[in-house]
């Protein structure tokens, strides 16, 4: 509203919580751009590796994983390196965005408290930074398949819908956790713990046939399982993944990022008084 051509701000116009944020988000998208863009850089700048260690990485896992599985654990999966290399692109993405949403706020929410800036930037800043990363993950990805022999069909165009949907639900998932550890200090430390037991009850890195049958219920109440089958089946099966796959994960995806961006703005005018 304005009085005499001039802006007035009015408290009791402000828009609902959960639409005034995304607003705001938009409103500041250079910001958004600025901050994704210098996280890059932070991480890349003066590494011997650089952005090859993002290639490296990943396949230094594939390695080691590949010789303890397939030897120790005495099972075999036909092109194991493409099923567990795709399960730790999609699972490092999830996990590190996360884990940076809540770092980036923790450290960076000081900021808060001297000019104004959107809340939840620093969720969406680690998110599009994962994003960035899980792009050039993929590469290496994909030499391993064309060195295995496996062939590049045209159910690897499938693969933004599961990107946007994991994307959706980690911005859930950092929202509401990120809003946690500002009010327990020990969420940060507590969560690594739980994303190791998360990833070995999700079949990233081994064949969920293994999983016996009176435990396999473990993941139909699982939603990271179905986001990592709607990523994974076009990857390595070369077809799209069933309808109800889709539905769970979609269906999944869209309830976290609802409550974690609910519970996010809920609190979001105490967080310059935690940071």
């Amino acid at each position: 509203m304005s009085q005499g051509g001039i802006p007035v701000y009015d408290s009791a116009q402000r828009p609902v919580p959960l639409l005034g944020e995304l607003i705001e988000l938009i409103r500041y998208r250079d910001l958004l751009v600025q901050l994704i863009s210098r996280n890059i850089k932070i991480r890349y700048k003066r590494s011997i590796l650089g952005i090859l260690w993002t290639l490296l990485n990943p396949l230094m896992m594939m390695f080691v994983l590949w010789g303890v599985f397939s030897e120790v654990f005495r099972f075999t999966v036909e092109y194991y390196g493409v099923y567990v290399l795709s399960g730790l692109v999609f699972w490092n993405f999830f996990a590190q965005t996360t884990s940076a949403a809540m770092s980036e706020l923790v450290w960076g929410g000081a900021l808060l408290n001297r000019i104004y800036v959107p809340r939840a930037v620093f969720a969406v800043t680690a998110l599009g930074t994962g994003l960035v990363n899980l792009l050039l993950s993929v590469l290496p990805l994909v030499v391993i398949m064309l060195v295995a022999g496996m062939p590049l069909t045209a159910s690897l165009l499938l693969l933004p819908v599961p990107i946007f949907l994991v994307s959706l639900f980690a911005l859930g998932v950092a929202l509401f956790l990120s809003t946690l550890a500002l009010y327990f200090a020990d969420v940060l430390d507590m969560y690594q713990i739980f994303l190791t037991l998360w990833m070995y009850l999700t079949p990233v890195i081994y064949p969920k046939d293994i999983m016996p049958e009176r435990y396999r219920w473990i993941f139909s109440i699982n939603p990271m399982y179905y986001l990592l089958e709607e990523f994974r089946v076009p990857i390595y099966s070369g077809w799209a993944s069933g309808s109800g796959t889709v539905v769970i994960a979609g269906v999944s995806a869209f309830l976290v990022l609802i409550l974690g961006w609910w519970f996010f703005t809920l609190k979001a005018d105490e967080l310059s008084y935690r940071v």
